[in-house]
């Protein structure tokens, strides 16, 4: 009888001063979440550093703690999480944002510059232990990376909790310990937006466009340790090896609710982990699960393997992504519009999803200078997030 892949069988399926080096490692130490790896089911192969800090709070609100009448939380119907998780998760949503993409709100100060004030102290302490892990040695190549995504922040929430009369009161306070996540597929609509009327005004040039694959690899030996291999397709329809990663250590992520807009932000520090020490074996290994594999345009992941070939020496095959993706840039930062259909195969659930992410390159490499000037990487950082206020958060309605 035939092998058909698990993704193919039918299923039912107020004015702060800058802080000053001297305080920001006791901040740093009574700020963090300390947590080796992520236990949310929604992704398990998301990984923490130890000390990595973890954060969510809103931004625009008249009050710090109190959210305005007509924003409320609502129970979110997502497919997939459902399939997945079990449950409907549950988002902040403004009824005042209808019949637009952004409620005007009269505030005390903006809320880039909201935004920038309370990301500061967390950025430079993340970085400043992340600088600690480069310098000293290691088996894998380190680079950091600063990342912004937009989507939605999803709360979790608890079953003893009663949503009505929680919703007569809805506080921050309430949320900040609440499990989350956050959801980046944004509407297809919205992307052309960003494409088609954005970028021609915002003085960024088209870098490339790539289609690609990424394949990973969950080693036998290392159970925490997942292989990202990043592929290109030859003229004979298959794959080209050309990077081994680990997956990326998160070492800060902040989330960012903004109820008077409709789209979140989450604010990631990464360090992206280059292997570059295998052995043949290991390196034989995994080109011959890259080579096994056959691209499929009908699967989940647009990849399968034929039977008995998702593993070799230590390596099994646990993830196959298709992302087909167009990068644009200028001198601060990169940013890519992508298209990511993921198969899981641990799970045997996959997703497609449009996404919109931004790198904040100039902002690194301020960080990484030998002497930090705070000055600098809050007039930057408050830079930034105007640019990604301004131009990336506005979007439709999309969630019910």
């Amino acid at each position: 009888m035939a092998y058909i892949p698990p993704h193919k069988r039918n299923s039912n399926g107020a004015e702060r001063p800058l802080p000053t080096p001297d305080k920001l490692a006791p901040l740093f130490k009574s700020n963090v979440n300390v947590r080796s790896k992520s236990n949310d089911k929604w992704n398990s192969m998301l990984i923490y550093a130890d000390r990595a800090i973890s954060k969510w709070w809103a931004v625009g609100l008249d009050d710090d703690t109190q959210f305005p009448s007509s924003v409320n939380l609502e129970l979110i119907s997502l497919e997939t999480i459902e399939h997945k998780i079990g449950e409907k998760r549950l988002a902040l949503m403004n009824s005042g944002l209808a019949t637009g993409s952004e409620v005007k709100w009269d505030l005390p100060k903006s809320p880039w510059v909201y935004i920038a004030e309370n990301v500061l102290e967390d950025l430079i302490a993340s970085f400043d232990n992340m600088r600690k892990e480069m310098e000293s040695p290691k088996l894998e190549e380190l680079k950091p990376n600063l990342v912004a995504r937009v989507g939605k922040v999803l709360f979790h929430r608890s079953p003893s909790v009663n949503l009505e009369s929680l919703r007569e009161n809805l506080t921050t306070k309430m949320l900040k310990n609440w499990k989350r996540s956050f959801y980046t597929n944004v509407p297809v609509s919205y992307t052309e937006k960003i494409v088609n009327e954005v970028v021609p005004n915002i003085g960024v040039d088209f870098e490339s466009e790539k289609d690609m694959y990424q394949v990973k690899l969950a080693d036998s030996t290392t159970p925490d340790s997942t292989l990202l291999c990043k592929c290109s397709v030859k003229a004979d329809g298959k794959l080209q090896l050309y990077k081994v990663e680990l997956i990326q250590l998160r070492n800060m992520v902040v989330d960012i609710s903004i109820p008077n807009k409709n789209l979140d932000l989450r604010l990631m520090l990464n360090m992206k982990r280059v292997v570059t020490t295998q052995t043949d074996d290991e390196m034989q290994s995994i080109r011959n699960l890259i080579d096994s594999a056959i691209t499929d345009p009908d699967v989940k992941g647009g990849l399968r393997w034929p039977l008995e070939k998702t593993s070799s020496g230590k390596y099994n095959v646990v993830g196959a992504w298709h992302v087909r993706a167009k990068a644009y840039k200028n001198q601060s930062l990169r940013f890519k519009v992508r298209h990511a259909d993921r198969f899981d195969f641990r799970t045997s659930i996959g997703e497609a999803s449009w996404e919109i992410s931004l790198r904040l390159k100039k902002l690194v490499s301020k960080l990484k200078e030998e002497t930090v000037a705070v000055g600098s990487v809050s007039e930057m950082l408050e830079e930034n997030m105007k640019f990604i206020y301004h131009n990336f958060l506005s979007c439709e309605s999309f969630l019910t």
